[in-house]
């Protein structure tokens, strides 16, 4: 029997990333109803992904979508508010709200298994001393969005569905927003057009990052082997500074962009990370990223549109 399976925030990086694996045959065989609250919008936009037979979409908010007929074996529960500019409290109540129909959803379309795409950002900051953050870290949220994430888990564990909790941290790839905080968005977007390269902060903190096409493939290997309600952290456990990153990009993109860190490191003070311990997704599950971060720089860089 074919799977049939429900994905909320499919028209944002992480459903894009979906889509565009669906469309090269990198998934399995299944039938997708996406959830979007503009379908039309994104075909119109998006029009590589508007003529795909096994793929249809169902037009609605994830805090009250109406429930759509027929049975679903899977739902990946991936949507996330992209704005940053909400007003207190908003973001939380999308996440919270957003997780509460969808449970409710799950239970009346004999759904055997969710996928619920939390955040390291559920551990709280990462105490500079430790290299990478495992999943046996306490978690202290500390941002509205990491507490509604934590809060959410613990929703999706509490309603007795077969739940999978991958802890996603920071990606890159072809549909990542430019525009945005994203850092590694920025740096490309920048140094394509020529333009300087402009870090915010002093450059200091380590992040990692995982391609999209690595992303999908976790994610679903997830989806497929992983232990209910056991959380496995999703992202590259290779850590590189935000001054290192943009000459990563700049380099690997020929750019002749320049590099100009708006702030000065303050001497004697451990850098910030938020980099993940993936030895519990790469030991127990067999997963390995595919891609360096140079192939993953140039592979982002295809689509060159501001608008990404």
């Amino acid at each position: 029997m074919k799977d049939s399976i429900f994905l909320t925030g499919g028209t944002g990086f992480f459903g894009k990333s979906i889509l565009s694996m669906i469309k090269r045959g990198k998934l399995s065989n299944a039938e997708w109803l996406i959830l979007s609250r503009d379908p039309d919008s994104f075909r119109t936009a998006n029009p590589v992904f508007s003529a795909m037979k096994q793929v249809h979409f169902l037009k609605g908010d994830v805090r009250n979508f109406k429930f759509p007929n027929g049975e679903f074996t899977h739902i990946i529960h991936a949507a996330t508010p992209a704005r940053t500019d909400l007003p207190p409290g908003e973001q939380k109540e999308i996440i919270l709200t957003g997780t509460k129909h969808v449970l409710e959803f799950a239970r009346l379309c004999g759904c055997r298994k969710l996928l619920f795409t939390s955040s390291g950002a559920v551990y709280g900051p990462q105490p500079p001393e430790l290299e990478r953050i495992p999943e046996e870290f306490p978690c202290h949220p500390a941002t509205e969005y990491g507490m509604a994430k934590f809060d959410a888990e613990k929703m999706c564990l509490d309603s007795g569905i077969y739940t999978l909790l991958p802890r996603c941290f920071a990606f890159t790839g072809p549909y990542l927003n430019r525009n945005i905080h994203f850092a590694i968005g920025n740096f490309i977007r920048d140094a394509l057009n020529g333009n300087p390269i402009v870090i915010q902060g002093d450059g200091t903190p380590f992040r990692s990052y995982l391609y999209a096409d690595d992303l999908v493939k976790w994610l679903f290997f997830i989806l497929k082997k992983g232990e209910n309600g056991r959380p496995y952290n999703v992202g590259s456990g290779e850590g590189i500074s935000i001054r290192k990153l943009a000459e990563t990009v700049r380099d690997t993109l020929k750019s002749r962009s320049r590099i100009l860190v708006r702030e000065t490191p303050i001497p004697g003070q451990a850098p910030s990370r938020y980099v993940p311990d993936v030895s519990r997704t790469e030991m127990e599950l067999g997963l390995k990223a595919e891609f360096t971060l140079q192939e993953a720089i140039l592979k982002s860089a295809v689509l060159k549109s501001d608008s990404i």
